[in-house]
């Protein structure tokens, strides 16, 4: 159960961090898969910067960040 919660909180972070990218989002189904790698992403830096926020709204906004992150770096690499 939890990899299933994991993965959809990764797509919820993935659809977020599109709208928040303005103009850098590629396409919904693009942004969930980056969404995914952005929460794992979002997850391994935070925890090596010693950062922790606890429950289902610290996990998305760490995902959310994480993903933000992908789509940002992706956006360069697209250009």
């Amino acid at each position: 159960m939890g990899l299933i919660f994991s993965l959809l909180l990764g797509c919820l972070a993935g659809f977020c961090a599109g709208k928040l990218m303005k103009g850098g989002g590629f396409g919904l189904v693009m942004n969930l898969v980056l969404g995914l790698f952005g929460g794992a992403l979002g997850g391994w830096l935070f925890s090596l910067l010693g950062i922790s926020w606890g429950g289902v709204l610290g996990q998305l906004g760490t995902a959310i960040i994480g993903a933000v992150a992908i789509l940002w770096i992706a956006s360069l690499i697209k250009k």
